[in-house]
């Protein structure tokens, strides 16, 4: 970025892993203002993935906030408290679409929490794939505090937390801790500060030792999985095994695990 040039809202860098592929990072930039989102925020992070899903590349992006001390805090409350109802349908579609473009990303999307996660934060994290958080983090759905209800994305929430701790959250607006965010579902890892990155890490190396079809086809086949009965999601998922048939992948993958489970064996002896 040049001298004297607006600093970004939303900034991307891909990094090639070799012949993995690519893995993207998008971090919320403005820390400042803890990484609160404006209509202008939420569209910049809804363009840049829907840039990033063009990339046929691509493994694994990872999402986080600019700072130590902030993942996203929520909306920006500046902006919001002077909103007509037109302005307001503006702002909450906006929060969906940022959502919606995380949620539609042909690859897993990792939440890296580094710090306070609330309101729309909490929703743009709900949509992620998985979640990993540090231990100072704080999370909450404020917004009844504000005189709206929680709305957009917060309908994530009870497949993640249940029903019961959905409610406690939107209907009381308290904040709850990280060890309690782990505890009741939302977070998948909590880790110290100094440990995230490497949480995150572990988890971008496990993906990228999956087939890169596969993984597309599994990202596809759990969000369908959402909307669908046990039924219709168990034929479902026949077809999307026979469909990754349609490539050599499965092949060259299987028997790369049987030559190395072969040259093991050999090795013991």
């Amino acid at each position: 970025m040049r001298s004297g040039e607006p600093r970004p809202l939303v900034m991307t860098r891909v990094e090639q892993r070799g012949d993995a592929g690519r893995v993207a990072y998008v971090t919320v930039n403005r820390p400042e203002k803890r990484n609160a989102l404006g209509i202008a925020g939420k569209k910049k992070l809804a363009e840049a993935f829907s840039r990033l899903a063009a990339d046929d590349a691509l493994r694994v992006a990872v999402l986080t906030g600019a700072g130590e001390k902030s993942f996203i805090a929520g909306a920006d409350l500046a902006e919001m408290k002077d909103l007509t109802p037109q302005g307001a349908d503006e702002e909450h579609i906006w929060t969906h679409r940022a959502c919606e473009a995380i949620r539609a990303l042909p690859v897993p999307v990792i939440a890296r929490i580094n710090g306070y996660c609330f309101g729309a934060g909490m929703e743009i994290a709900a949509s992620c794939d998985l979640r990993v958080g540090v231990n100072t983090a704080k999370f909450g759905m404020p917004e009844v505090r504000f005189g709206i209800p929680s709305g957009m994305e917060a309908c994530l929430l009870p497949q993640l937390i249940g029903w019961g701790k959905t409610r406690e959250l939107v209907y009381s607006g308290d904040p709850m801790d990280a060890l309690e965010a782990h505890r009741c579902g939302f977070l998948e890892k909590l880790v110290s500060g100094r440990e995230l990155d490497a949480a995150v890490e572990q988890w971008v190396a496990s993906i990228l030792e999956g087939g890169p079809r596969a993984i597309r086809l599994q990202k596809a086949l759990v969000r369908d999985w959402e909307s669908m009965t046990i039924a219709d999601a168990v034929r479902q998922g026949i077809r999307a095994c026979v469909d990754a048939r349609r490539t050599d992948e499965p092949k060259r993958l299987m028997r790369a695990f049987l030559e190395r489970k072969k040259n093991q064996k050999r090795n013991r002896r």
